[in-house]
């Protein structure tokens, strides 16, 4: 209670003597009636604390899941024990909530319930409009409107149904108000096109959304900049007043075409079809409406306009042109005097009208006399005004006459052109002039005084002189329209550019025709004059709150007409934005006729001629200027240009942002943080920031701008890709415009569960397998780690419906071969990827064949083997409802019973096919079974064949017996090349021995000789006659079998211990391998017949092993001569006549019984021719068994060492 009254009453009911305890929490809450700013709760009121609820408290979590992890309270109902629900006001529209409840007694408040169902309220119209909304003039016909946008918290509906409406009409009242529309709710300016010049607008900014719009903003004032006028005055009239001069008079232009203050008004006139340039009256003053042309040409029909200007320019002419021709005058005189003929006593001359007739030409006058005579004696004809030509006669020869033609309008005789002539007929065309000459100071910056010497003319006067020019370097000689008269010796050549070298040359015609030109002159340069032409001012744009920045295009170089010092930049503060109240201003003079209210031009001198760029500063804030720029040179300066506006105060930030850091936050956010650009960079105050991000690997299509209205120092960017990298700009912007974009900073996204993958595809369906393949996720959101494919039946087979899953590891291959379906069921096949988590699933369900119109079973496969390949023969069933387009051989093991496509793509027309075992698992059995296919598909499996095993045969060199008798060949083979080897070692030992028994008494022996030994000085040994077994390449020679020769008889031979030793010594260092294979020689094999070899009879005892007891053989094995070979020690040649050949006897003496055979020049002796006959007696020892008629005789000794 206050001294107001009493307020509202507040209770609480306690049950006396029952202490309070603190309120359970509220259940079941349920909400209702959600409305854009209120929603109704329904709830049951929890434990009351054995007192009454005081209060209910109702609080909410805002915005979407996982955004606002806070509850704030939102509402509270005090005083209302016993409600059961409540409307909760003052709710945001188009916004997430979720509601929780308290209540609360006299103890306290009340834990809080559980969350209720997240809702969102409905759409509603936006509550504000847009702010800060500025209008400033674009140009002639266009304004710049800007505004602050809604937050998005202000939105009250879906985000993309905001836009905003744009209203704008003249402020006079006149015309129709127009609308624009703008749907970017992030938009914050629009140029507002198609105005009317020079005229003041309102325009109202309101913010609208799917339900409805918003309130207008307050209304802003804007006029559009100044321009020319758009039409001419009217009413043109235009009076001649003389025969060079006429009055022009005008009516005021309309006012909506005015654009602008009028300074003035221009008179246009020229010659009606004329190519020259029209010509300019002033008259200044927007009070002016009339003015007196002067000056013009007689009797000349003029085209005469008015136009308007202002401080931009010049608008556009009145139309249409008025026509006029100034009043007749005397005429000029004709033109173009010729004589064509001239004869002693003739002449005939012709003639073309006045180039000035000045009116309408009535007569023509023609005077002759003899140039000696006066004027008085002359002879005078009047001609019709259509004459053209006229013939003199009785002249006198070879004399000089003059001639005078003039022509006559309404308002006399005109001035008359003279002509000479002389009578004669020994005319030629003229010499040509002399060099023209030029004085420096008549050179000007367009025109040029030349000086000539005519030449001889011809004894024909000369008629008329012709000047051409050329400007240099690389110019054409041109004609100067001018006609030069026949008497003059000097011209001003005008028309020429300034600053500009020039030669001239000049030609003289008389009646005959034209001269050759002069030489030419020297070169001339003309003087510089004021540059014609103005700068192009390309932009003038704010660069700080006080300065502007001017680009600008020089002048083209031919119109600078001299060379470039500098540029003059002028500028002025514009005032009339301020003027449209009554302002008073005071004169000083009194005599003052008018006053200038706008300031006069500030002038800035660059007189660096290489700048296109200035920036102009220490100007005014919040001021609008007028900007003109003007080159110059040595002679004075060129006009200006036509003026620029701007409006100064307001400029982009020059700098960008700083220290900008991007935080990958989850999957699908990005924190962007900075620092705002330097303070003397701002131009004023931030209002906000664009930031500009795009994915790393395509900025073109994915670039996007987030705009935050206010000036702060970080942004979420969220629903991004996962696992992506993202480049992040930031710039900011204040009321003039967006600053410079910071430089690019990258950031990448965590990662998240990939989305589903592609569409799933089955080929090479059977009756019993699939495969199935399916495309990569489009958004893999990280780096995948495989995937999961989950398949089962649509309705129980068997009354089984089995699952099963398979997980496929890695990102590839992306396929899998499903065999163990049942036939003719729908699966239904479900594929998820994974990263760190599984995505959706993407599914997709598929009957197994037969289909309709597939092929039947062909005939049971027979099986035929034949080595390591398999042949599968079937015959062809039914082709079902299209041509069989080919044939599938499916195996599986016989143990397993999953089939699998063995080999697929079989011609039609074949019904056999060949394999190798190679493809099977060795040593398993297999089951085939054979699918016919067609455009239908895979139809039914054939009968399984009978289960053939992989298991190939091993090859002959893999078994056992082969291998034992490899190993048994190998035994014997090692055991013979040590039985060699030993035979071998004991005949090399044998062979050393003998050889050194003889080495004392033999000094050098030739080939052929033999070595005796002495009877009585060895013991004697027995040899029974036996046959020899020696290699076989030992008997050959040459591919020529040769008889072993017979060992001597022991009895017959006597060693001593001399002939041992020097036996020892002749015996070679190394001989062939022979190894001796003793035989039993009959008698009857004393033949000439061929020794044999029997391999069958062994041998107990043989000569060599004689030897190896002895102890001198082994000494003399020690000392073998190196490099020499035994096998070619001796060797027996067979004759022709079946004797032994006499070149195998020595040449000694047939003393020295026992003589050794030793090679010298072959290392394969062959017998010599002996030096006696062969009966003498101790050469050779002859068995009697070898002596039979036929038989040949060995050399002696020669058994022996074999």
């Amino acid at each position: 209670m206050t001294s107001k009254g009493q307020g509202q009453v507040s209770s609480s009911t306690i049950s006396s003597g029952v202490p309070p305890e603190l309120p359970g929490a509220p259940t079941n809450l349920g909400i209702s009636n959600i409305g854009p700013r209120s929603v109704t709760l329904q709830f049951r009121p929890g434990y009351d604390g054995k007192t009454s609820i005081s209060r209910w408290q109702v609080e909410a979590q805002v915005g979407q899941s996982g955004e606002a992890e806070e509850w704030a309270l939102v509402h509270q109902l005090a005083n209302e024990p016993d409600a059961r629900s409540m409307e909760v006001p003052n709710l945001k529209p188009y916004t997430y909530y979720s509601f929780r409840m308290r209540q609360v007694n006299i103890v306290g408040t009340s834990p809080p319930s559980l969350p209720s169902r997240r809702i969102q309220t409905l759409q509603a119209p936006p509550d504000m409009a847009p702010t800060n909304v500025t209008l400033r003039t674009a140009s002639e016909t266009s304004l710049w409107l800007r505004w602050m946008p809604l937050l998005e918290q202000e939105y009250n509906g879906n985000p993309d149904s905001v836009g905003y409406r744009i209203r704008y009409t003249r402020s006079d009242g006149r015309g129709q108000p127009a609308l624009h529309v703008i749907h970017d709710r992030v938009e914050r300016e629009y140029t507002i096109e198609d105005l009317e010049e020079w005229t003041e607008y309102r325009v109202q900014v309101q913010a609208f959304n799917a339900i409805g719009s918003g309130p207008w903003s307050h209304a802003v004032v804007g006029r559009t900049r100044e321009s020319v006028p758009s039409s001419g005055p009217s009413n043109v009239s235009v009076v001649a007043t003389s025969s060079s001069s006429m009055l022009v008079q005008w009516s005021d232009i309309p006012e909506a075409d005015c654009n602008g203050h009028i300074l003035g008004y221009k008179v246009m006139y020229k010659e009606k079809d004329s190519d020259r340039r029209a010509q300019f009256w002033l008259a200044e003053g927007n009070a002016s409406r009339s003015a007196q042309l002067t000056g013009l040409g007689k009797y000349t029909l003029y085209e005469i306009r008015v136009l308007a200007f202002t401080r931009i320019g010049d608008g556009v002419p009145s139309r249409p042109p008025v026509l006029e021709r100034t009043l007749d005058d005397v005429p000029g005189p004709p033109v173009g005097i010729l004589f064509p003929e001239v004869r002693t006593t003739l002449v005939r001359l012709i003639w073309q009208p006045p180039a000035e007739p000045n009116g309408i030409i009535l007569a023509y006058q023609v005077t002759h006399h003899l140039n000696t005579t006066a004027v008085n004696a002359a002879t005078v004809d009047v001609l019709e005004p259509s004459a053209r030509q006229y013939t003199a006669t009785g002249l006198q020869p070879e004399a000089t006459y003059l001639f005078r033609i003039a022509a006559q309008t309404r308002k006399g005789w005109g001035e008359a052109a003279e002509a000479l002539v002389v009578t004669t007929e020994k005319r030629d065309r003229p010499q040509p002039p002399g060099k023209p000459l030029a004085q420096q100071e008549e050179v000007r910056a367009r025109s040029v005084l030349l000086f000539w010497q005519p030449g001889s003319d011809g004894l024909s006067p000369v008629r008329y002189y012709t000047v051409q020019s050329r400007e240099l370097p690389d110019g054409e000689w041109a004609l100067h329209p001018a006609s030069v008269s026949h008497n003059a010796t000097a011209f001003v050549v005008d028309r020429l550019k300034p600053f500009t070298s020039y030669k001239f040359r000049v030609k003289a015609t008389n009646d005959i025709g034209d001269s050759e030109y002069s030489e030419e002159s020297e070169s001339l340069t003309t003087l510089q004059a004021a540059p014609e032409e103005a700068p192009t001012i390309l932009s003038v744009t704010p660069h700080t709150t006080t300065s502007v920045l001017i680009r600008w295009q020089p002048p083209a170089e031919d119109k600078i007409n001299g060379i470039l010092l500098g540029f003059l930049l002028r500028y002025r503060e514009l005032v009339y934005d301020s003027l449209r109240g009554v302002t008073l201003r005071g004169i000083g003079n009194p005599g003052a006729t008018w006053a200038q209210l706008t300031p006069v031009y500030a002038v800035h001198n660059l007189s660096e001629v290489s700048l296109t760029q200035y920036e102009l500063d220490n100007l005014s804030k919040h001021r609008r200027y007028e900007i003109r720029m003007s080159v110059y040179n040595a002679v004075g300066e060129g006009p200006p240009s036509p003026p620029q506006e701007v409006f100064v105060g307001e400029a982009v930030p020059t700098g960008a942002p700083r220290n900008v850091a991007v935080q990958a936050a989850t999957a699908t956010q990005l924190d962007v943080t900075w620092e705002p650009p330097p303070v003397e960079s701002q131009n004023g105050d931030i209002q906000g920031y664009k930031i500009h991000f795009w994915e790393a690997q395509r900025q073109n299509g994915s670039e996007r701008v987030k705009t935050l209205f206010l000036p702060e120092s970080g942004v979420k960017l969220k629903n991004l890709t996962g696992y992506t990298s993202y480049w992040v700009s930031v710039a900011a912007f204040n009321a003039a415009g967006d600053g410079p974009r910071s430089a690019p900073v990258k950031g990448r996204t965590q990662q998240a569960a990939p989305s589903a993958p592609g569409s799933i595809r089955f080929s090479e369906l059977t009756t019993t397998s699939v495969n199935v393949s399916w495309e990569p996720p489009p958004l893999p959101n990280g780096i995948l780690e495989g995937y999961r494919l989950v398949y089962e039946p649509c309705m129980p087979v068997d009354g089984i419906s089995k699952i099963v899953t398979v997980d496929v590891k890695g990102n590839s291959p992306l396929w899998m071969k499903v065999k163990d379906l049942a036939e003719g069921v729908t699966y239904q096949f479900r594929i998820r990827a994974k990263t760190f988590a599984y995505g959706p699933d993407v599914e997709a369900n598929i009957t197994t064949g037969p289909g309709e119109g597939a092929p039947g079973p062909p005939g049971e496969p027979f099986i035929s083997r034949y080595g390591s390949a398999i042949t599968i023969h079937w015959s062809s069933g039914d082709p079902g409802q299209g041509p069989i387009t080919r044939y599938v051989i499916e195996a599986r093991p016989s143990d397993e019973g999953l089939w699998d496509i063995l080999i697929k793509d079989i011609p039609k027309e074949v019904t056999s096919y060949t394999f190798s075992m190679d493809i099977l698992k060795q040593g398993v059995s297999y089951d085939f079974r054979v699918i016919a296919v067609n455009d239908y598909g895979y139809g039914t499996p054939s009968t399984p064949s009978p289960s053939v095993s992989a298991q190939k045969a091993n090859p002959f060199y893999e078994e056992w017996w082969f291998l034992v008798v490899i190993a048994l060949v190998g035994l014997i083979f090692i055991l013979l090349l040590v039985f060699v080897l030993i035979i071998r070692g004991q005949s090399k030992k044998y062979a050393k021995k003998s050889d050194s028994g003889n080495s004392s008494k033999a000094t050098a022996l030739n080939h052929g000789e033999m070595v005796s030994l002495d009877e009585g000085s060895f013991p004697a040994l027995e040899l029974n006659n036996r046959r020899l077994s020696v290699k076989n390449s030992f008997c050959r020679k040459n591919g020529i079998y040769t008889r072993s020769p017979p060992r001597p008889s022991p009895g017959s031979l006597h060693y001593s211990d001399e002939d041992v030793t020097k036996y020892n010594d002749l015996i070679p260092a190394e001989s062939s391998s022979l190894t001796e294979k003793p035989s039993e020689v009959s008698d009857s094999q004393g033949s000439d017949s061929e020794y044999e070899v029997d391999p069958g009879h062994q041998k107990a005892h043989s000569f060599v092993n004689h030897y190896i007891s002895d102890p001198t053989y082994y000494n003399s094995w020690r000392r073998q001569q190196k490099g020499i070979s035994r096998a070619q020690a001796y060797s027996y040649t067979e004759s022709d006549s079946g004797e032994p050949d006499p070149a195998a006897l020595s040449n000694s003496t047939s003393t020295q019984q026992g003589s050794l055979f030793r090679p010298k020049a072959s290392r394969t002796p062959t017998p010599q021719t002996p030096g006696n006959p062969p009966s003498q007696p101790g050469t050779l020892y002859r068995p009697p068994s070898s002596l039979a008629p036929g038989s040949r005789a060995p050399i002696a000794g020669f058994s022996s060492f074999v």
